[in-house]
C-alpha cells in the first residue's frame, strides 16, 4: 500500500478540488495513494453542512462550496495543505479511526517541536492552548478519501475574523510561527509527512498500539 506524497506548491483551490474528484474517480483496486502537499491563494471553503450564517465579513476573498465535511474555513499563503487520497478498502481502519489518525500525526509533529496540543471532543482538529492550529475535513466516496488537513504555519490569520471558524462563534486560530519564530511551510512540508505516513500505514496488528 505505496503512498506517494507530491510537492505541488501554490495551486488554486477550485483545481486541486477538481483534480482530488477526477483521482477519487477514476482509480482502481491498483492505484497507489496520494498525499498532495501545496499552499492556496486565499479563499473561503464550505462543507457539506455549512451554514452561511457563519460568513461574517468575507471582503473580496472568494467563498467557494465543497463536498467535505464540515463548516467553513480558510486558506491562504502561509498554510500547508495536505489532501489525502487513500483506498479506506485497503486500510485496517475506517473513517472515524482515518481522522483520529491525521490528528495524531499533527499532534506527534507538533511535540517534536516542543509544542503541546491536543483534540477537542465533536470538533476536529488540532488546537494548541484552545486555539485552533490545523483544521480537518474529509469526504468517502466509493471507498476512496479526498480533501484533508490545512496546518497554519506562517500566514496572515486576520481573514479568520471573517468567519465563525468550523462554524464556532469566537473560536480563536493560531499558527505555528507563534511558538517557532523561524519555521516556514517549505519546512513543515518536508518534515510533517514522515508523522502522517507513519499513522496511516498502521497495521491491523499494530492498531492497538497507536494513541
Amino acid at each position: 500500500m505505496t503512498i506517494k506524497v507530491k510537492q505541488l506548491g501554490v495551486v488554486a483551490f477550485e483545481e486541486a478540488f477538481i483534480a482530488m474528484r477526477e483521482f477519487n474517480a477514476s482509480r482502481l483496486a491498483t492505484t497507489d495513494d496520494e498525499v498532495w502537499l501545496l499552499q492556496h491563494p486565499p479563499v473561503y471553503t464550505l462543507g457539506l453542512s455549512a451554514n452561511r450564517q457563519h460568513l461574517l465579513n468575507t471582503g473580496s476573498i472568494p467563498v467557494v462550496e465543497t463536498d467535505r465535511g464540515g463548516q467553513v474555513t480558510y486558506h491562504g499563503p502561509g498554510q500547508l495543505v495536505v489532501y489525502i487520497l487513500v483506498d479506506l478498502e485497503r486500510r485496517p481502519y475506517a473513517i472515524k479511526r482515518f481522522v483520529q489518525l491525521i490528528e495524531q500525526a499533527v499532534i506527534d509533529y507538533l511535540q517534536s517541536l516542543d509544542i503541546s496540543a491536543d483534540r477537542k471532543q465533536g470538533a476536529p482538529g488540532v488546537y494548541v492552548d484552545g486555539r485552533k492550529l490545523a483544521a480537518l475535513g474529509v469526504r468517502v466516496k466509493k471507498g476512496g478519501t479526498y480533501h484533508g488537513l490545512a496546518i497554519n504555519v506562517d500566514m496572515d490569520l486576520t481573514p479568520y475574523s471573517g468567519i465563525n471558524p468550523c462554524g464556532y462563534a469566537g473560536l480563536q486560530c493560531t499558527q505555528l510561527s507563534e511558538f517557532v519564530p523561524t519555521i516556514d511551510v517549505n519546512s513543515v512540508s518536508r518534515d510533517f509527512p514522515v508523522y502522517l505516513l507513519k499513522h496511516l500505514d498502521v497495521t491491523a496488528k499494530a492498531m492497538s498500539d497507536v494513541a
